[in-house]
């Protein structure tokens, strides 16, 4: 087994049509950055309300890649 050292960016991803897709959204664009990543980590999750619905979803992780 061999170690690793892990960078830690962060990400906001956003979607009208849920959270599980403002996630997508974020590690697609992660991945865009880098092609080692290894883990992700919701740290927030907020929305707009207009007219009583949800209107937009955003969602902020931490994305670990591998740096060595």
């Amino acid at each position: 087994m061999s170690n690793h050292v892990y960078q830690i960016l962060e990400f906001t991803g956003s979607s009208t049509v849920g959270s599980d897709e403002a996630v997508q959204n974020a590690i697609a664009k992660a991945t865009n950055a880098s092609r080692q990543i290894k883990w992700f980590e919701v740290v927030e999750t907020r929305g707009q309300v207009q007219d009583g619905q949800v209107a937009h979803w955003q969602v902020t992780l931490k994305v670990g890649h591998t740096l060595a």
